[in-house]
């Protein structure tokens, strides 16, 4: 005797070698032994077992569903009784079979009701069910033809209107989701390359431009008109004016002029610097249309080629210290005596009359390490001297004075039409420092003066190699002084726009903007500590996709000019000649810190911002070994912000952490 039997969803047939009242020892066609329990049996039957589930398949595919359906009733039937109703007789055992075979493989049409026991679906349900079934079968044809377009690397139509949703906020449950994902799959890519490849990409800088820019300004970066309106062009300030003139230093492409100096010689051999930092405290309301947009930026945002300003145009110009005008600032005053000590410091608010705006490229030819010793020839030459005496007594006074300090490099990228260019600059040169530690003195002697007024601000803090961002004047042991916070580019940056407002409180004799333990004052620093933070990494991500296009640019992808030299950092890792670019070198010897190698250029991906590189030789071996370990690159993470009062050019204007230098937060 032979069964027909279910197991795990599917139909099989074997012979019964022995029976219990629960179970059956069976063997199939194929010899294997094994149990079935006795209500999994749906018809016992003599028809020898070979060939018998080919017939019953064979004849199954003869039956229609839809003549099935009208032959069954409404009521619940087993196949059986079904299949002698159908045949209009007693149906064979390879008809029974077939039968259930058929009914099996049609839920839509027959509602399984039990073991070989079914029930036809109702007229309007199998409409439904039908219209469905049609749908999702058109549905996997034309995905089956968007696929073969994907793969020969041509993006249908309708996956291209749903392009963003598929490059910035993919939904896995979308249609043309899964039919990417099928594609990319198939030829073993990522999505991205995938979509690169079939032209859906159109400019690689726009697509990581776009990422950000949905994130952190989904409606736009204009202003509103309202916002643009706030502060009138011809505005006017009841204030004295200041009895000197000043300048500024800025790279060529600065725009927003934050910062300049004066200086004027007193009685008794004393010298008066001025520190002068536009003032747009002074028409920017607290709580104001504008200010409410200041406080959801919180910052310019730079990359290479552009940026995104915290304020709009109409609202820096009135302020920015542009030569030849006068402008409200906050002052601050350093009395310095011959020896070059500082007797006396004062703070005002004040107007003042820019005299020049002073630029890196015209300026660096006559004021640099080789023209201290004898007048250059530039009008301001005696001026800068000065100040750089002065900035390198201050760094003195800091404990930060170490000439023999290995010279590093910051990098200035400028792009004009799609090609960049990078320029390094020696950090530490005459112009940077002074610019830097008269940045640095205002920031520490400004959040001193709050803290002496018990006025709050928001500070920049450094204990035991961690940075942080603190309402209370805080140590910070990587600039060497008592508390520092920021308050030198107001243009640029919220922070410095909320300590100036406190600062002009203290300086005017007026009631704090934002009063102690106030709430906004600490919503505002930790909105600002992570859209910092956001913003710097969104410009190291664009500094090294220009990296990467420099080397396309300049052809480091031809055979004959695929060298590159690089100086390895650490371990595998490897910093690249006269670019701020890292990267992770395969298969590099265990070699020194320091020592400079040879590579050879295999691929420059701009998309997924990678560089891979083979090692050829070195170059020059370390000239003595060098450690930096995690700790060492966590210190050195506090002390580069001077950048930004440096003045590098706005397009590169972060203050950006380079992952070799110590953030000189003198911004």
């Amino acid at each position: 005797m032979n069964v027909f039997f279910e197991e795990d969803g599917s139909f099989k047939i074997a012979s019964i070698m022995t029976e219990t009242q629960g179970a059956l020892q069976v063997e199939s066609v194929s010899g294997k032994r094994t149990k079935v329990k006795a209500s999994n049996v749906l018809m016992r039957f003599e028809t020898p077992l070979a060939g018998f589930m080919e017939a019953a398949n064979t004849e199954a595919e003869t039956l229609e569903l839809d003549f099935l359906w009208e032959c069954c009733g409404e009521t619940e039937f087993g196949f059986e009784e079904f299949s002698a109703d159908y045949y209009g007789r007693k149906p064979t055992p390879v008809e029974a079979a077939a039968i259930a075979i058929k009914l099996h493989s049609a839920p839509v049409y027959f509602n399984r009701k039990g073991k070989g026991l079914y029930r036809a679906a109702p007229a309007e349900i199998l409409k439904a069910a039908l219209a469905g079934l049609e749908k999702k079968r058109l549905l996997a044809e034309k995905m089956a033809a968007f696929v073969e377009d994907l793969k020969s690397h041509k993006m249908p139509e309708e996956l291209m209107q749903k392009r963003d949703m598929l490059l910035y906020e993919p939904d896995k449950n979308a249609f043309e989701y899964k039919t990417l994902d099928a594609a990319a799959s198939a030829l073993h890519l990522s999505h991205l390359k995938l979509m690169h490849i079939c032209g859906a990409i159109p400019s690689v800088h726009d697509y990581h431009l776009g990422a950000f820019l949905r994130e952190y300004f989904a409606k736009g970066t204009d202003f509103t008109p309202e916002q643009i309106a706030e502060i009138a062009s011809d505005i006017t300030f009841d204030l004295p004016l200041a009895d000197a003139e000043a300048f500024s230093i800025d790279d060529s492409t600065t725009t927003e002029i934050d910062d300049a100096f004066s200086i004027k010689q007193l009685t008794d051999g004393i010298t008066r610097i001025g520190i002068h930092i536009a003032a747009p405290a002074l028409g920017i309301a607290v709580d104001g249309a504008l200010d409410k947009e200041v406080m959801q930026r919180l910052s310019t945002v730079y990359m290479p080629g552009n940026k995104i300003t915290m304020l709009p145009e109409t609202a820096i110009r009135p302020f920015s210290l542009d030569a030849g005008q006068v402008k409200p600032v906050l002052s601050l005053y350093l009395h310095v005596n011959e020896a070059l000590e500082i007797i006396q410091r004062d703070s005002k608010v004040e107007l003042i009359k820019v005299a020049e705006n002073l630029r890196h490229d015209t300026l660096e030819p006559f004021f640099n390490e080789n023209t201290l010793e004898a007048d250059s020839g530039h009008p301001y030459w005696a001026r800068l001297l000065y100040l750089f005496d002065l900035a390198v007594s201050l760094e003195k006074s800091r404990g930060k004075y170490d000439p023999t300090k290995p010279p590093q490099v910051d990098y200035n990228f400028y792009v004009t039409d799609d090609k960049v260019s990078i320029v390094g600059r020696h950090r530490g040169s005459p112009m940077d420092k002074l610019v830097a530690e008269l940045m640095i003195e205002a920031n520490n002697q400004w959040g001193a003066l709050l803290a002496s007024h018990e006025v709050p601000g928001l500070y920049r803090a450094q204990m035991g190699g961690r940075v942080y961002m603190t309402t209370k004047a805080e140590p910070h042991q990587g600039l060497g002084v008592a508390q520092y916070a920021w308050s030198t580019s107001p243009l640029r940056r919220a922070v410095d726009l909320i300590n100036q407002r406190q600062i002009i409180s203290v300086v005017q004799n007026n009631q704090p903007v934002y009063p102690q333990n106030s709430d906004a004052l600490t919503t505002h620093m930790r909105n600002f500590e992570l859209t910092y933070k956001a913003y710097s990494e969104f410009q190291t991500r664009m500094e090294r996709y220009w990296c990467l296009q420099y080397l396309i640019q300049e052809g480091f992808l031809e055979e004959n000019k695929q060298e590159i030299h690089a100086t390895v950092w650490r371990e595998n890792l490897v910093r690249l000649d006269h670019m701020p670019y890292m990267t992770k070198v395969y298969g590099l010897p265990e070699l020194k810190p320091g020592t400079r190698v040879s590579l050879q250029v295999q691929e420059v991906d701009t998309l997924m911002l990678d560089l891979r590189t083979k090692f050829i030789k070195v170059l020059e071996e370390a000239a003595a070994p060098v450690d930096f370990d995690d700790a060492d690159i966590e210190a050195l993470d506090s002390l580069d912000s001077a950048t930004l009062d440096m003045n590098t050019p706005d397009s590169n204007n972060s203050e950006a952490t380079p992952d070799d230098t110590v953030e000189v937060e003198a911004a």
